[in-house]
């Protein structure tokens, strides 16, 4: 590393952008162990003054450019509106720098599969900021899927509305529905074959404001997300189906987040009971198990320290990034095609 003692194996960090999220970036990045913020960089000069007050000891600038050729730095955060990623995030690669990336990581699947191939050449990490999978819930959910706890899992349903906040840059696909892609490539070891979604602009002049997405997959599993910045409530739920039990995922209760059920379908074709009701319904008990209550931007953080350090590959690396990325496009395709159905490219998590 350019700094610290072997020992320790201090990375210094460059965050880009002190607006909406580089506060909470700065803030956690400034709490690790093995790390430090070098520098923030932001083109308001005013913002800066608000950085040197409360991290005297962090470098600002309004020159990216005099970041990225600062080699005390190991790595660059940039958390700027998405039609910045790409000439950023790649400036920052081809100067030797380890890249954290907001989500969504580009504006087109073309840019992030530039970005992913860059970072492969050079053997540096590209980390996308895909936060709610480091949250102790998505990571038990995870874990009872990966168990079998849940038997085949038939649906995945949430609802992530409110009011607010528009964007200029993106649309409500972009901004919300993101969250379901990214948790549903995790949880799942298969991408989406297909998409269909129906969304609308009420404000001329602004992006879509409301949708509704239906993932298909090859394994049968169907997938939908509510999206919408007209909601007069907050609202950010998941409920995962499967043969066995059924999960439902509450972000906003502030204790059992997560609660499951004991609770299915079960169907018979046995001729001896053609004249009987081919469906049962098996209700047992539910109960909300124990995740872990540590920030999730702490332990993601932690995260991407650890791979630059031992040179491992992050949980929400490019190719995750790149294959929401994928997902967006495709459903923001098909809500201004009226609701016809894309197909995305059959692959693995690999590709």
């Amino acid at each position: 590393m350019s700094a610290g003692t072997e020992e320790t194996k201090l990375v210094n960090i460059g965050v880009v952008g002190y607006g909406y999220w580089g506060p909470n970036l700065v803030r956690n990045f400034s709490e690790l162990q093995q790390a430090r913020v070098h520098t923030v960089a932001d083109l308001n000069p005013k913002v800066l003054e608000i950085v040197a007050r409360r991290f005297p000891a962090t470098k600002t600038t309004t020159d990216f450019q005099e970041m990225i050729r600062d080699p005390e730095i190991d790595a660059v955060a940039i958390a700027t509106p998405v039609n910045t990623h790409f000439s950023l995030a790649m400036a920052a690669l081809k100067a030797g720098k380890h890249v954290w990336l907001e989500k969504p990581m580009a504006e087109t699947s073309l840019q992030a599969r530039a970005l992913v191939e860059e970072a492969e050449k050079r053997g540096l990490i590209l980390h996308v900021d895909h936060t709610f999978i480091y949250t102790g819930t998505v990571r038990k959910m995870k874990e009872l899927i990966d168990a079998g706890d849940l038997g085949k899992i038939l649906y995945y349903d949430s609802i992530r509305v409110n009011l607010g906040l528009f964007q200029r840059d993106v649309n409500v696909i972009s901004d919300l529905g993101v969250h379901d892609f990214s948790i549903l490539d995790y949880l799942f070891d298969e991408h989406p074959v297909a998409v269909s979604a129906a969304g609308i602009n009420h404000f001329p002049g602004t992006p879509e404001n409301l949708a509704y997405i239906t993932l298909f997959y090859e394994s049968g599993l169907i997938a939908h997300a509510n999206v919408s910045w007209l909601a007069p409530v907050k609202v950010r739920q998941i409920l995962i189906g499967g043969a066995n039990k059924m999960i439902t995922y509450d972000d906003l209760e502030p204790s059992e987040k997560l609660k499951i059920y004991d609770k299915g379908v079960s169907f018979t074709d046995d001729p001896k009971q053609i004249h009987e009701m081919r469906v049962g319904y098996r209700t047992g008990d539910m109960w909300a198990p124990k995740v872990d209550g540590a920030e999730a931007l702490r332990v993601e953080g932690e995260h991407f320290v650890d791979c630059i350090v031992n040179g491992t590959k992050p949980i929400t690396d490019g190719r995750l990034g790149l294959r929401v990325v994928e997902v967006i496009e495709a459903a923001t395709s098909s809500m201004r095609g009226r609701g016809e159905t894309v197909h995305l490219p059959r692959q693995g998590k690999s590709v």
